[in-house]
């Protein structure tokens, strides 16, 4: 579809805490007001992760989306996301959970085991909302992030009958080899939507020749099988999802990859980062995607399909 731009706002993630801004949202009724606000201003998916509703750590418990899923899906059209990607300190059984309860038109799925660091970003708080969130932050340092070949194949397989597509998520250049490798097998079917991560310690930097250095690898092994986006950590975000726009590709926004809306100043809401983004789209002469157009541009089952009441 010429001119039109998938816009995904991240709305929660399972990294950033309370503390370190007071517009992340993490309780049910924040949750789902923030997606509905992000998806009427111009985000047509929705990447979803959940809160505990008493202290704002990271849950894979579908309980806990129940209670604010349904919200979304009755306000808004937008494309429901869940992440498989959850948080550092949870199982695979864990991040898988959502995702086979509800059976939701997409998924993310990470594409290869990494160093996933973000201790530093607690460096400069004297003092925590909540007790658990120091640890969490000083304990990233020797995290490694668990995606092996077996735990892709098995959300692969389990998600099958569901009819689940996936958000890939590359945060280095071996990732789309891997990506490549099942596909190759079998295990993974295009279209691909292909989400570009940067700037993630442990992953690939956020440097503009890093951008078009996973585009041109994405364009060498998939041909036309696949959509791309890009996403980037903290002050990178907004200038490499517009160089992203600018190559012909779509973008994610969102709290969950920076707390920011520019240099310095934290962001008041996702919704603030979708229309920032959209104004520099309308800019570039280019339109968000609907989510019945991003649904055609990736092929998702609807949202007739899904599990969510």
């Amino acid at each position: 579809m010429p001119n039109k731009v998938i816009i995904t706002c991240a709305i929660t993630g399972g990294i950033h805490t309370p503390t370190l801004s007071d517009a992340l949202p993490w309780t049910p009724e924040d949750l789902a007001a923030q997606s509905i606000a992000a998806a009427q201003a111009g985000a047509a998916i929705l990447h979803l992760h959940a809160r505990n509703p008493e202290d704002g750590s990271p849950t894979g418990d579908p309980a806990v989306y129940q209670r604010f899923l349904p919200q979304i899906h009755a306000a808004t059209d937008a494309v429901i996301n869940l992440t498989t990607g959850g948080s550092p300190d949870m199982s695979p059984d864990d991040r898988l959970a959502a995702a086979l309860h509800f059976s939701p038109e997409m998924c993310s799925l990470n594409m290869g085991s990494m160093n996933f660091s973000f201790h530093e970003m607690g460096r400069k708080i004297e003092s925590w909302k909540f007790p658990w969130e120091a640890k969490y932050i000083a304990d990233s340092e020797k995290f490694i992030f668990r995606n092996t070949f077996a735990d892709i194949r098995r959300v692969a397989e389990l998600l099958t009958d569901h009819g689940t597509r996936f958000e890939h998520e590359c945060y280095d250049i071996g990732h789309l080899y891997n990506l490549s490798y099942l596909a190759d097998r079998g295990i993974l079917k295009p279209p691909f939507f292909i989400q570009s991560v940067f700037g993630i310690l442990g992953g690939i930097g956020a440097e503009p020749d890093n951008v078009v250095f996973m585009r041109r690898t994405a364009d060498r092994l998939f041909g036309s099988d696949y959509v791309w986006s890009v996403l980037a950590a903290g002050r990178a975000q907004m200038p490499l999802v517009t160089q992203a726009a600018m190559m012909g590709g779509n973008v994610r926004v969102g709290l969950e990859d920076s707390l920011f809306i520019g240099r310095g100043k934290l962001a008041a809401s996702n919704a603030e980062q979708v229309g920032k983004i959209r104004t520099i789209l309308a800019e570039l002469g280019l339109e968000p995607a609907t989510p019945d157009e991003a649904r055609a541009m990736l092929g998702l089952k609807g949202r007739d399909r899904v599990r969510i009441a």
